[in-house]
């Protein structure tokens, strides 16, 4: 059964609009991924603000000890923010400054084991209250997603799903009528951080996914320089790019890594506005 309220003619959620904004711009949006708590608390919010000054979504991950899908440099930025005293009310925090600041779609991403712990219901009930838009969580399958849609749904939370392109038709068709918000299509195959090729058959399995959904597509993982977006702007509706944004931070420790997270956000903007004619 479907719990999400995202289905044609129901009103758009705060994520679908943030995307037809930019859509209506004839642009892909653009989703910048960073963990909470990364490096410190103080310095993430920092970059987080920056980043919401051009980014259309911004993706808060939720640090967690066993990263299956993330590559090496989002698990050290997530050992990072936990070595630094990252804490899951931490989270609640952020997405509540951040919401209070900017109107930003603000979506966590998170894995489910911190979600269960926490509680779906307590989860949900939190992250709207304090603003949040939507979560993504990659690793819940929908056939154990009854509770969360359920408590997502209760609190008008997009829930976006991680779309795999080696499943079959009738399995893409259940996931995203399940999903609400977008759905995620994997740049490349593996983790989070590959700086190699995109995958050759990403635009036929985009195009693949508008014959089964009417939700918006966004592409991400392993999405990292400002040509690699604008290829992906051109037939998606959002690039999602996280790791770029962590290694800039590395790169430049301190307060100024922050700025440098935003000079790369502002890059990846401009391509992504030239990336397409406004009529597309």
């Amino acid at each position: 059964m479907n719990l999400t309220s995202s289905s044609p003619g129901a009103p758009a959620s705060r994520l679908e609009q943030a995307l037809a904004n930019a859509r209506g711009q004839g642009r892909a949006a653009l989703a910048a991924y960073l963990p909470a708590g990364y490096p410190t608390l103080d310095q993430s919010l920092d970059a987080l603000h920056l980043l919401a000054t051009t980014a259309d979504v911004i993706e808060i991950g939720l640090p967690f000890t066993d990263p299956l899908m993330d590559g090496p440099v989002i698990q050290r930025a997530a050992e990072q923010a936990l070595r630094a005293g990252f804490r899951t009310e931490h989270l609640f925090t952020t997405v509540r400054e951040l919401a209070a600041a900017s109107s930003t779609a603000l979506v966590v991403m998170t894995y489910w084991q911190p979600v269960h712990h926490y509680g779906p219901s307590r989860f949900a009930q939190r992250l709207a209250a304090a603003g949040g838009a939507g979560v993504i969580i990659p690793d819940l399958p929908i056939e154990e997603a009854a509770d969360w849609l359920s408590a997502a749904h209760e609190h008008h939370l997009d829930t976006v799903f991680v779309v795999a392109p080696n499943a079959t038709d009738q399995r893409l068709a259940s996931v995203c009528a399940a999903a609400s918000g977008m759905v995620y299509a994997p740049a490349t195959t593996g983790v989070t951080g590959s700086q190699g090729p995109l995958h050759p058959g990403l635009p036929a399995f985009v195009d693949r996914l508008r014959t089964l959904t009417h939700l918006p597509v966004g592409v991400g993982i392993g999405v990292s320089t400002a040509q690699q977006a604008a290829l992906v702007g051109t037939y998606a509706d959002a690039v999602i790019v996280g790791s770029a944004f962590i290694r800039a931070i590395e790169a430049t420790p301190g307060p100024a890594g922050a700025l440098q997270a935003a000079l790369l956000a502002q890059h990846l903007a401009d391509g992504l506005l030239r990336s397409r004619p406004a009529a597309a």
